[in-house]
């Protein structure tokens, strides 16, 4: 019986209005500097992939969300050399500062429209609901701005356990903060690899929230798998 449901975050409950490079293009053009959208978000992946996980093991609470920035700066600097036009820039750390804050805020994200209905459903039944995400300290505020804080009773984030997803550390820490067993933990996420197989994993069972429809070898799923149990909303999910 899942008594526990995880959630991730970007991704899974809301995503960014367009796309990063939409965001990134508009704040570089109103600092003068012209850039193909598609060219800066196929950029930004390219350094977003090519990045470090965002963990910091062994480091205190306080000096973490500098940690964060700087870690985001230096992806989204990346994004702007790949795409040619980070030497405009008259003061780069500026610019990303207004940048970074911006996705602190409503605006830039979106929530999906399948994720209000399922919170609600799941809380009516009695569902603990939680947050299980390798975003940053802003999901906090986020999460307040999109009006989704009030459904969750705790949210475990990467850098604050200094580990991330699909690493088991991240699920066990979102556990402790639950009086229930790994496997009455249901985990649902949009990456194939981080949530769904770093849940199973651990010991939860999960769900590939697959909203791209994405296809995946068998041969990539966990040892102890036959199938992978995934849907592309959560309108189809029955607890």
């Amino acid at each position: 019986m899942t008594k526990v449901i995880f959630l991730d975050a970007a991704g899974t409950l809301f995503d960014v209005r367009g796309s990063v490079g939409e965001v990134y293009g508009k704040f570089a053009r109103s600092w003068g500097i012209t850039v193909s959208n598609e060219d800066l978000n196929t950029a930004f992946f390219q350094s977003f992939a090519d990045s470090n996980p965002m963990a910091f093991p062994g480091i205190e609470l306080a000096k973490i969300p500098q940690l964060e920035f700087e870690w985001w700066q230096a992806v989204a600097a990346k994004a702007f050399q790949i795409a040619g036009v980070f030497n405009q820039f008259s003061d780069f750390p500026k610019f990303f500062a207004e940048l970074y804050a911006h996705f602190a805020t409503a605006e830039p994200w979106f929530v999906y429209p399948d994720v209000l209905p399922a919170l609600n459903k799941w809380q009516q039944q009695g569902i603990e609901l939680a947050v299980v995400s390798n975003f940053d300290s802003r999901i906090y505020a986020v999460l307040t701005a999109l009006n989704l804080a009030e459904y969750f009773t705790s949210v475990t984030i990467s850098t604050e356990v200094g580990a991330a997803k699909p690493q088991s550390q991240i699920f066990t820490a979102a556990l402790q903060k639950h009086n229930c067993m790994a496997e009455n933990v249901l985990h649902i996420g949009d990456s194939f690899k981080a949530d769904y197989c770093g849940a199973k994993a651990a010991g939860l069972k999960a769900i590939w929230l697959n909203r791209q429809q994405e296809k995946v070898e068998l041969a990539k799923l966990p040892l102890t798998e036959t199938k992978i149990e995934q849907c592309s909303s959560l309108d189809y999910l029955v607890f």
